[in-house]
């Protein structure tokens, strides 16, 4: 489905650390931290063990906890809520755009409107790599006086009308999996333009313990979420060169949508005007009701193409309707989506000859179904 872009540069990097005697909490954390914090537009960068431990590390550092309802996507991978669940708040669905995926702002109103206890929180999701209305969602947060995390996860490089992902709210979390426009194999980083919660996640981080060398001191109960210097330094290695990878997935998208174009049955990703520069994560198809995702997959995999249902929706995971029950048709369009997107293999070296082949496995798919 995916496949890193690791070069000679990266291995460098990494061999200099392996050379050192400093494994953790070293000048590459630091390095790494400073460019992505560029990349953002934010004062403060923290580097975490996973995008996960930043999206909690957030929560727990605005305060959102038991009796807390937040507004989310249930249209994401399922760390964007299991964040909140961790600190016994209350996640509430929002429905999403159907044709970005990402959580509507119009529906962000009306569950405000409809809420009985009033939301204290958001956190939007951009889906895929495309940046959610930041503006507009920025403006309803203002209105009702939200504590926001942008999860930016999936959207590292991207700009909405010039602005970056992870520019929204107080808090906002990338993240670094190898299946990521650039990876750290494991890893995130929390960036925020606040003083007092960026000292606050980089204790969250790090067992509790304030700044300084007092080891054994304990300001607050934290995690262990420290990200090593060899991701750190795999994680420079790669933010050099982020414009070029970010560069090499678009100009994959593109021959996919046009190799796709002409398949009946399916539409391909469309990309706002609004969305000034898009960081593709996944590339998703979406098929026409009526047809089968499990027999277009399967068909697809008989043809030695491997895909993914990309996405599940959260609300109606198993573990999710154990704990809350079934709330199946709360939420129309993410329960439609969700029943017909499709990830295709995607990487920023797949050759013609490789979207050729997958797009003719599609289109001898689509017409025996």
């Amino acid at each position: 489905m995916s496949a890193p872009d690791i070069g000679e540069r990266d291995r460098a990097l990494v061999a200099e650390v392996m050379s050192s005697t400093q494994l953790s909490f070293g000048p590459m954390v630091e390095r790494f931290e400073t460019g992505i914090a560029a990349v953002a537009r934010r004062k403060h960068a923290i580097a975490v063990s996973s995008g996960t431990a930043g999206l909690h590390v957030a929560v727990r550092a605005l305060g959102l906890g038991h009796g807390d309802s937040v507004i989310t996507t249930s249209f994401s991978f399922v760390a964007s809520t299991n964040c909140l669940l961790y600190e016994g708040a209350r996640p509430v669905f929002a429905d999403i755009d159907p044709v970005t995926f990402n959580i509507d702002p119009s529906a962000v109103e009306d569950v405000v409107q409809s809420s009985g206890a009033p939301p204290v929180g958001l956190i939007p999701v951009d889906v895929f790599g495309q940046p959610c209305d930041l503006a507009r969602l920025e403006e309803i947060a203002r209105r009702n006086g939200f504590r926001v995390i942008e999860d930016a996860c999936e959207a590292i490089g991207a700009t909405w009308r010039g602005r970056p992902a992870g520019s929204l709210g107080q808090m906002a979390v990338f993240a670094f999996y190898p299946n990521k426009q650039m990876t750290t194999g494991e890893g995130g980083v929390i960036v925020t333009d606040d003083d007092e919660l960026a000292d606050v996640a980089r204790s969250l981080r790090n067992q509790g313990r304030g700044a300084g060398n007092d080891w054994l001191t304990h300001l607050r109960l934290g995690f262990n979420y420290r990200l090593d210097e060899l991701s750190a330094a795999l994680g420079v290695a790669q933010l050099e060169r982020l414009d070029a990878l970010i560069a090499q997935r678009d100009d994959v998208a593109r021959r996919y949508s046009a190799a796709l174009a002409d398949i009946p049955g399916i539409a391909v990703p469309r990309v706002l005007p609004a969305t000034t520069r898009m960081s593709w994560f996944v590339y998703v198809v979406l098929l026409d009701r009526g047809l089968s995702r499990d027999l277009v997959a399967a068909g697809l995999a008989a043809r030695h193409v491997p895909t993914r249902p990309y996405f599940s929706p959260i609300h109606l995971q198993p573990y999710f309707r154990d704990r809350f029950g079934d709330l199946r048709g709360t939420l129309p369009v993410t329960e439609d989506v969700g029943q017909r997107t499709l990830a295709l293999p995607f990487h920023g070296h797949l050759s013609d000859e490789s979207i050729g082949y997958v797009a003719e496995a599609l289109r001898e798919t689509i017409a025996a179904s």
